[in-house]
């Protein structure tokens, strides 16, 4: 028996190494893996390569993983490495060398695909994931790290190939702390030249407990995904009715290296679209959507635009962008979908959501509130240094959502603000302004804004002023309230006693607004709104009539009418713009509304 032979049987029979491991000498040392391959394998086959975390082994991996039936269906190789004294080079070179042999022992054994080797790892093995994106992007396809990044800060150094990742993660992780797997995602969502803002689906297959975040499509097509496993800790979870394993496979088999599906992406809008209204009819824009597409083994023959199943139009004439112009949309809500096809007849699509609202009751615009360290879709915020606009995330300083914890709360969830120079309006939260993908429309009636607004670290309190506003910032009217509350800069904090404020005030004219909460304009003046609805109550308070400059001076009587403003100035007959008072020849008073001053 040879020397090699002798000593894996040893091993065997000493239990040190598993059924089914093979060893490989890598650089003069000797090391070994398990593999998974299933029956009726076949050639040309995918390859998965997943490492254990720290102070674990290859057998312990495979039990945790549990993939067999994955492969067994999907027909894919599995290998399972063990590292040197139960951990992994994450910052030099030698299982980057081990994980380059793997994949020549594996194609010459089994004949596996070259361009469908994926990597994966879980703590120790994910931070070793990331590290080999920056060193084998050109042997890898697709890379799934779980629960592991490098906790000492990530770099994005690979060659100009797009890298798709799909990291899963748990949101009580109390060993590599769930809060640093976004921060180790930017680099490669921009690397990928994926949009900033995610495609989000909460309740992930109908579960609860999981939130999957895509970024995407980037640079051929390429995406990254956050899968976030609520209440898990430092392990890989495999209940809830989602197994990592499977959605791993999902993910890594849309991708090889030698990639031949075109990809297409919307570059405008910046995300899905919403349209509110209130006292009338939903009024949505015209609306132009820019994508662009590519292929990477030839061209791009035609771009389509559908609204759910309904072909809009379609474009053959194919420069860098696109672009479809939209008219205005109805009621509901509307999946437009881009449908790139290349000349091999293959296709890629990216999907818009638009939803068109219109209510006669309340609308409650703090229903969004609903992810800590966020700025809520919807909502921007500004501090006097940076403005952020939502929906975006990873924020651990700085204007940002609460979660708050303790059992005695009047809400769950606050937008923190707060104004750093101290200037004049530049603190604050705003819904609906432009720079956000949610538009509010309020025909003309009489409001009223429901709120509870709190200080959270201003113990002597600290005014806010909510004010309405048009879309350009000019203000429509406005109210200063004094919270009743201060929650003590912690949102594990107990507090009670923040008072439901109601404020009143008319529309005169339909059109698009924006609500916006400022703090004081003092130096660290702060404000956190914890909710917030609008609701339309009926046609203006006091209001007898609306004229046009025309109006007034087409009528003989109106024309000799007095003017006189809310403080009981005369204005001759000249109204201003706004609420008057009209007194006519015969001496009755209106209360009128002059849609443009007189000239």
């Amino acid at each position: 028996m040879k020397k090699n032979h002798l000593l894996l049987f040893l091993l065997l029979l000493s239990g040190l190494l598993p059924a089914g491991a093979e060893n490989i000498t890598v650089d003069g040392i000797s090391r070994n893996y398990i593999v998974y391959a299933p029956k009726d394998l076949g050639e040309g086959r995918p390859l998965l390569i997943s490492c254990h975390g720290m102070n674990q082994d290859a057998n312990y991996q495979k039990g945790m993983l549990a993939i067999e039936s994955v492969a067994d269906t999907a027909k894919f190789l599995t290998v399972f490495p063990n590292g040197i004294d139960k951990g992994w080079d994450i910052s030099g070179d030698r299982d980057i060398h081990f994980v380059e042999a793997i994949i020549d022992a594996m194609v010459k054994k089994y004949k596996t695909d070259r361009n469908c080797v994926y990597l994966s790892g879980f703590s120790m093995g994910g931070m070793f994931t990331y590290h080999a994106m920056n060193k084998i992007a050109d042997k890898i396809a697709a890379f799934a790290p779980i629960s592991g990044y490098p906790m000492w800060g990530t770099t994005a150094n690979a060659s100009v190939r797009p890298i798709p990742i799909i990291h899963t993660h748990g949101t009580s992780d109390d060993v590599v702390n769930f809060g640093g797997a976004q921060g180790a995602l930017n680099a490669w969502i921009k690397h990928n030249a994926c949009p900033n803002t995610p495609k989000v689906e909460k309740n992930y297959r109908g579960t609860p407990n999981i939130t999957r975040r895509t970024w995407g499509p980037g640079n051929q097509g390429v995406e990254v995904v956050l899968m976030e496993m609520g209440g898990k800790g430092h392990w890989i979870s495999n209940d809830y009715g989602v197994k990592t394993g499977e959605e791993i496979w999902k993910f890594c088999k849309r991708f090889s290296l030698d990639m031949k599906d075109p990809s297409v992406k919307i570059l405008s809008p910046k995300g899905d679209l919403t349209y509110i209204a209130l006292g009338g009819e939903a009024i949505t824009d015209a609306i132009d959507i820019e994508a662009s597409a590519t292929d990477p083994d030839g061209k791009i023959v035609r771009i389509e635009l559908y609204d759910g199943d309904n072909l809009l139009e379609t474009k053959t004439e194919i420069q860098e962008t696109v672009t479809f112009s939209l008219k205005p949309l109805g009621r509901g809500t509307h999946k437009l979908r881009v449908v790139a096809t290349d000349d091999d007849r293959r296709k890629a699509e990216v999907t818009l959501k638009v939803e068109v609202t219109a209510h006669t009751g309340n609308y409650v615009f703090s229903k969004t509130f609903d992810t800590a360290g966020s700025v809520p879709t919807g909502w921007t915020t500004y501090d006097g240094k940076e403005q952020r606009n939502g929906y975006s995330d990873g924020y651990s300083q700085g204007c940002r959502l609460f979660q708050f914890t303790a059992e005695q709360r009047d809400f769950d969830w606050g937008l923190y603000v707060r104004n750093t120079e101290g200037r004049t309006a530049e603190g604050y939260a705003r819904f609906a302004s432009p720079e956000t993908t949610v538009s509010l429309t309020l025909h003309r009636g009489n409001y009223q804004i429901l709120h509870r607004v709190a200080n959270w670290n201003i113990p002597s309190f600290s005014p806010v002023r909510i004010a309405v506003e048009t879309t350009d910032g000019n203000p429509v009217c406005e109210e200063t309230v004094m919270p009743t509350v201060n929650i003590g800069n912690d949102p594990a904090n107990a507090f009670s006693g923040v008072t439901l404020g109601r404020f009143n005030f008319d529309i005169n004219e339909t059109g698009r607004y924006q609500i916006t909460f400022y703090t004081a304009d003092a130096p660290w003046a702060d404000l956190v709104v914890g909710q917030a609805a609008i609701g339309y109550k009926g046609l203006p308070t006091g209001i007898e009539e609306i004229r046009t400059a025309s109006d007034q001076e087409n009528s003989e009587k109106h024309a000799k009418a007095k003017c006189y403003d809310l403080s009981g100035r005369e204005t001759g007959n000249r109204a201003q713009a706004g609420l008057t008072i009209l007194v006519d020849p015969d001496g009755k008073a209106k209360k009128v509304v002059m849609r443009k001053k007189l000239r």
